[in-house]
């Protein structure tokens, strides 16, 4: 009886995913991605999603100490929200913390294997880490999922650049 909520969720969010994977126009699949994002949020807890919110605020204010303890707060408080361990990955990336923010992305992951986000912040960790062929397969993961992601383009001809435009 308590999962069918959970459910419909999922259930909506594999449509979105398909829309977004098919959308043809940025405007749409940045409209889909955000319908996408909003639902990566919502962990169910309005105590995980005040940690969360807290944790973004201080990132967004430069205070990475405080928003690794908030997000840490909330991983501990809801281990299978993967949102929870993507925030704490981009905290721990922001202050140079690359193998903590790498094993945050690779929890993310597991749990949603289909958030484009996280694996645009594994290729980012990747290509300032000089692995590009790594990068760059990241990036395809992401853009496999959106292929308007502005962000992931953009990284992903700098990586292309960077490796000289062969695949590895």
């Amino acid at each position: 009886m308590f999962s069918l909520p959970l459910k419909a969720e999922e259930t909506r969010l594999d449509g979105l995913y398909a829309d977004l994977s098919s959308a043809a126009e940025p405007k749409e699949a940045r409209r889909i991605a955000r319908e996408i994002e909003l639902a990566w949020r919502s962990s169910g807890s309005a105590s995980a999603d005040l940690l969360l919110k807290r944790g973004r605020d201080a990132l967004k204010a430069g205070d990475i100490q405080s928003a690794i303890g908030h997000l840490t707060a909330l991983t501990d408080h809801a281990p299978d929200f993967a949102e929870g361990w993507n925030a704490r990955a981009t905290a721990f990336a922001a202050a140079e913390l690359y193998g903590p923010a790498l094993a945050d992305i690779e929890r993310a992951l597991a749990l949603e294997p289909r958030h484009f986000n996280a694996l645009a912040n594994l290729g980012g960790i990747l290509a300032q880490s000089e692995r590009p062929a790594m990068a760059k397969q990241a990036f395809e993961y992401a853009l496999a999922i959106h292929p308007h992601h502005e962000d992931v383009l953009q990284a992903i001809e700098k990586v292309k650049h960077d490796i000289g435009g062969r695949d590895l």
